[in-house]
């Protein structure tokens, strides 16, 4: 070994001596600092103890409490929907007793009105403002139609309303089915105070004309 290589290798032992030496060092310090940290712990849970004071824990008794379950919506709407099926549930099977005889043809008046107020409404005493057509409906259809006309009817403020139910000649039997519903609904009905049939002029048995409430004012 020449001097040359000697002085190489006692050089590179140097600095693998400072790089252990380095090593250890950060060893030591990383320890240190462990252990500080742990100490610091044992002191926080001793203060944290006498600040309690004596805890008993509690035994685990393998139960799971879920999260509480939140009670369902109230259905508003339905509740909504379900009373104004009520209101418009009119039966098709509606006594007849409420029918009173009139120059031979059907007409209905409300309880406490007089008989004038039937032959004022077939007189033309009030003007017709609106009318519903139900030829080409079924009975259901007709049904629905008759109950959405005459709300609009009443919240437009309209009195006097024509509907055409038709004669029933181009039904099976050629049977009038529409102009005796017509009438069981119109009864059932509590915006209707009075209906006639309207004079042959107007459309005779195949129309009816009804007399509707006027909208209560506040006082």
């Amino acid at each position: 070994m020449n001097g040359r290589s000697g002085r190489t290798g006692l050089a590179g032992l140097k600095a693998l001596h400072r790089e252990l030496q380095e090593r250890r060092q950060a060893e030591e310090a990383a320890e240190r600092e462990a252990r500080r940290r742990a100490a610091e712990a044992r002191r926080a849970a001793a203060e944290f103890r006498v600040l309690i004071g004596e805890v008993v824990p509690l035994k685990p008794d393998g139960r799971v409490d879920p999260a509480p379950v939140p009670p369902p919506p109230l259905p508003y709407k339905r509740w909504e929907d379900d009373s104004e099926v009520l209101r418009e549930s009119i039966s098709d099977e509606y006594g007849a007793d409420w029918l009173i005889e009139t120059d031979d043809t059907l007409s209905y008046r409300r309880s406490g009105l007089g008989p004038d107020v039937v032959r004022k409404l077939r007189r033309g005493q009030w003007t017709v403002q609106s009318q519903l057509d139900l030829h080409g409906y079924r009975v259901d259809e007709a049904r629905e139609a008759l109950g959405e006309f005459l709300r609009a009817c009443v919240r437009q403020e309209m009195r006097c309303v024509r509907i055409i139910h038709g004669k029933g000649l181009g039904s099976k039997n050629r049977t009038p089915i529409l102009k005796e519903k017509v009438r069981r609904w119109l009864v059932q009905k509590e915006e209707v105070l009075a209906f006639v049939e309207a004079r042959d002029n107007d459309g005779g048995s195949g129309v009816v004309l009804v007399l509707l409430k006027g909208v209560a004012r506040p006082a």
